[in-house]
């Protein structure tokens, strides 16, 4: 996939399948622009990206502050005039019974899982439908196609990208901006192993496949989504679960 030429924007660059996407984007010739609150792993992100010859730009981000998504997509609109792509893939959670959730849990999961995507979304869309292009591509969960234990507010906010993602599809399919979805199941990353051990060992048991995704695996997903191959697609749920949620 070629993307030579494109400006892309990753939310959650700094690790795990954000750093993944970023990696996989700026291989494929894009430039890439990305957000995070770790700091220490966007840096990290940037000299691998680097390292292999490509283009990446951090910004600081927290999706909990609209101020600060304003000023995030400002600084891209001024430095590039428009996004060509925008994946939002950061994403929040740590597994405990719905009864154990604190409120202030709640909100957090909710802010940066729904909240935060729905607000960095509406702050690029302007320019693409001045555009009349654009692909919008957002990590959801298989979690919230099917439920989770132990992730239920979680499920309810990634259901909540599911049904964002058909809604803004409609309204944008005039202005040929594609928006798209990716449900991810169990995946190497730092959110995954954040998880009591018994928790982990039987998600590995129950997928099919008998382990987890990469995280590139994902990443390729979301490139698949953000460029022409996918020209008639839009509205659409991809699962990338290694067999584990086999449901329309």
């Amino acid at each position: 996939m070629d993307f030579n030429g494109k400006t892309v924007v990753v939310t959650g660059g700094s690790s795990g399948i954000g750093r993944a996407t970023v990696q996989r984007f700026a291989a494929a010739g894009a430039d890439v622009f990305f957000g995070d609150l770790n700091v220490d792993g966007a840096q990290e992100t940037v000299a691998l990206v680097e390292k292999a010859g490509g283009s990446a730009t951090f910004h600081p981000l927290d999706l909990t502050d609209t101020d600060q998504i304003d000023a995030f997509a400002d600084a891209l609109h001024s430095r590039s005039g428009k996004a060509d792509v925008l994946a939002n893939v950061a994403g929040f959670d740590i597994g405990q019974p719905f009864i154990e959730n604190t409120r202030d849990f709640m909100r957090k999961v909710i802010e940066i899982n729904l909240l935060g995507v729905i607000n960095l979304t509406r702050a690029f869309l302007d320019p693409m439908i001045a555009a009349n292009a654009g692909a919008i591509v957002s990590v959801s969960s298989d979690a919230g196609r099917v439920g989770s234990s132990g992730e239920t507010v979680y499920s309810g906010a990634k259901g909540g990208i599911i049904g964002f993602t058909k809604s803004l599809a409609r309204e944008m399919a005039r202005y040929r901006i594609r928006v798209n979805c990716v449900a991810p199941g169990p995946t190497d990353t730092p959110l995954f192993h954040a998880n009591p051990e018994r928790l982990k060992e039987a998600l590995i048991k129950a997928i099919p496949m008998r382990r987890l995704a990469d995280p590139s695996e994902i990443a390729d997903a979301i490139l698949f989504f953000a460029s022409d191959r996918s020209s008639y697609c839009t509205g659409q749920v991809l699962s990338v679960s290694g067999g584990l949620t086999m449901v329309d």
